[in-house]
């Protein structure tokens, strides 16, 4: 495999950030068919690396989640990513198209939230609650056409389907989610993306910033997309 079935945004030695389309999961499946097995590949090949090649999930993105995903190719990248995820310094707006419309035109959702095994999924809960986490996104909405509202998100902390859960919680699921009670159905994954991405590059100290349009599957949505 010398290309990826995906498209490369940026490459160097230390960094590979794509385009992921939904329905591929970042990393985890068996069936070497994740971002991670692929990217990993390509890497092997294309550079003519032995054996194992080193490649670190910085951050995810969900399975039915599109958009710009970061990869370190170094575990010097790996950890000053890292470290500027726990610092918050990398900036990362998604943008959403959910069922309904929000009270405000903009505005911040916090939440404590912890997981459900039992259902496979993340519930909203009390701060004294075992395992509960703080949740913080900051939301602005673009356009309401009354039966959807697209909105752009810029995500503070990172909680596993954080976006998805606070919004839902609200009775404004994203397009698509069954998992989190949406009506509505998607052609492919859910109407979340991963639009921006802004961060100094982990050995430059380089300013970078990545931006990608959504999927095709997004013109059925009845809100224009920016």
């Amino acid at each position: 495999m010398t290309t990826l079935p995906f498209p490369i945004l940026y490459e160097d030695n230390h960094l590979l950030v794509i385009d992921k389309p939904a329905g591929i999961a970042t990393q985890g499946v068996t069936d070497g068919t994740s971002v991670f097995d692929q990217a990993s590949e390509y890497i092997r090949v294309k550079y003519q690396k032995p054996g194992k090649v080193y490649l670190g999930i910085v951050s995810r993105l969900d399975t039915v989640t599109s958009g710009v995903l970061v990869l370190a190719r170094t575990s010097k990248a790996a950890s000053r990513l890292s470290d500027m995820l726990r610092r918050r310094t990398i900036e990362k707006r998604y943008l959403a198209v959910v069922e309904g419309t929000l009270p405000d035109a903009e505005g911040m959702l916090v939440d404590f939230v912890r997981k459900d095994d039992a259902a496979h999924r993340m519930v909203v809960c009390r701060e004294s609650t075992a395992d509960a986490k703080r949740a913080e996104l900051r939301y602005r909405v673009i356009e309401s056409s009354g039966r959807q509202s697209l909105i752009e998100v810029e995500l503070i902390t990172g909680r596993k389907h954080q976006i998805r859960l606070q919004l839902a919680s609200r009775g404004m699921p994203v397009i698509g989610d069954r998992k989190y009670d949406a009506s509505s159905t998607f052609p492919q994954g859910i109407a979340l993306h991963a639009w921006q991405l802004t961060f100094e590059h982990p050995t430059r100290r380089e300013p970078m910033s990545f931006e990608c349009r959504p999927p095709k599957s997004w013109q059925r949505l009845s809100v224009q997309l920016p």
